[in-house]
């Protein structure tokens, strides 16, 4: 038999290959990555903060995996994006949980998407660590569920109390109370709260309404809400609302001897160079603000890094709305996996309720319905708007803290004037 050249050259090279390969050392195979996936708004209303929040948590998983990941495993995010529409949350936590089989899931931002996982991940008798949700587990109170959200133990009041205290120390003291909110989920459990909170103060009701969550126009319910002429006006909205209701409170020319209250979405420099001076005199509810008595041990270091990056990203470029508190959540789930050395949900929600944990906003330690053990939400107040820059909101001066007491720095200009001040 004649073997040809050509032939015995291609034997040749598939005996020298397979040598080759039985010969190399052997690769340890890459440990499986330790999965965590969400869905979160990357389009449609919410998509400006939801981003913002997955920088912060790929800034962490960057970090992590830079340091030999958790338990020896890389770790990976998974993020599907939900719209900004709560009919698509369930869906995507039963693909997480039910195809893609993630270790860990979390919620994405607020409570109106939070909500609608609820059920998904408590039959999945899952952990579930929520961002910026209000109240989400008072119903359940399962003891997986946590929140991180400086509200406190009475998520529904804590979110106006300090808006309703700021009112009662006004003089003369103030007799009436507008109320305005979104028909949704935090809307409503903010509102609920504000009721409360306004019977506690004294103050008596004259304007109390829900508006569509698809609606553009605001300026009949402010017509209708002014002809109250109430003494203090309180809102709970989301970022498109916010913004609309100050633009026809400008328009309108509005006036109050107190203005604000949970105006989600203002926080946001996308929002802020938007609004610009008609920001001026609205009192605000926020969850933490940099300014110099509430920089906690390693926040201007994270807000450094996420700033360097979010310009590139398309992100919220001031990062102190949510990014802080998303960057939180996963130092809280680091450090209970490793005091653990475990995976489980039970085993890390015992360890969560039990313990505290050292983060960029603070130490947190969990009560009841896994809500923060203590409330320390942040009121304030915008002043000395003059454009729509971005750079005049770097300075604290912009928006003063009225509470906490002990981080107050500047003091309440009041009546509210819209577009003013």
């Amino acid at each position: 038999m004649t073997l040809s050249i050509g032939r015995f050259g291609g034997v040749a090279r598939y005996i020298l290959l397979l040598t080759a390969i039985l010969l190399s050392p052997v690769r340890a195979a890459e440990p499986e990555p330790i999965r965590i996936g969400l869905g979160e708004a990357q389009t449609g209303a919410l998509a400006a903060i939801g981003k913002s929040g997955i920088l912060a948590m790929q800034i962490w998983v960057e970090k992590i995996n830079a340091a030999s990941g958790l338990l020896g495993r890389p770790v990976k995010l998974i993020t599907y994006d939900t719209q900004s529409n709560p009919a698509n949350v369930p869906g995507i936590y039963v693909k997480l949980l039910d195809v893609d089989h993630v270790d860990f899931v979390l919620s994405g931002y607020s409570t109106n998407m939070t909500a609608p996982a609820m059920p998904i991940v408590i039959g999945h008798k899952k952990l579930f660590i929520s961002l910026f949700a209000l109240a989400v587990n008072g119903e359940y109170h399962d003891p997986r569920v946590f929140a991180m959200i400086p509200v406190g133990p009475e998520p529904k009041r804590a979110f106006s109390r300090g808006f309703f205290d700021i009112a009662a120390s006004l003089s003369p003291k103030p007799e009436t109370l507008a109320i305005i909110g979104a028909d949704a989920e935090f809307a409503r459990n903010a509102t609920d709260g504000a009721r409360t909170n306004a019977r506690d103060v004294g103050l008596r009701i004259v304007y109390d309404s829900s508006y569509p969550p698809t609606t553009t126009d605001f300026a009949p319910v402010l017509r209708s809400l002014r002809a109250t002429n109430p003494d203090v006006i309180y809102v709970a909205s989301y970022p498109t609302d916010s913004a609309g209701i100050l633009r026809a409170a400008n328009e309108m020319g509005l006036k109050a001897r107190l203005f604000g209250g949970s105006l989600v979405g203002l926080a946001s420099a996308a929002m802020k160079t938007q609004l610009g001076p008609l920001l001026n005199g609205v009192v605000l509810g926020e969850q933490w603000v940099p300014a110099p008595k509430l920089r906690y041990p390693g926040v201007m270091d994270f807000l450094q890094t996420y700033r360097a990056r979010a310009a590139e990203a398309g992100v919220d470029q001031l990062g102190v709305f949510l990014p802080p508190f998303a960057y939180a959540r996963m130092q809280v789930l680091e450090q209970a996996v490793k005091a653990t050395g475990s995976l489980d949900d039970n085993k890390l929600a015992d360890f969560i309720r039990s313990h505290t944990f050292n983060t960029v906003v603070g130490d947190v330690t969990y009560g009841k319905d896994g809500e923060w053990a203590d409330s320390r939400l942040v009121w304030t107040q915008f002043q000395g708007i003059k454009d729509n820059n971005l750079s005049q909101f770097m300075d604290p001066a912009t928006e003063v803290v009225l509470l906490p007491k002990e981080a107050r720095s500047g003091a309440l200009i009041t009546p509210y004037q819209a577009g003013g001040q």
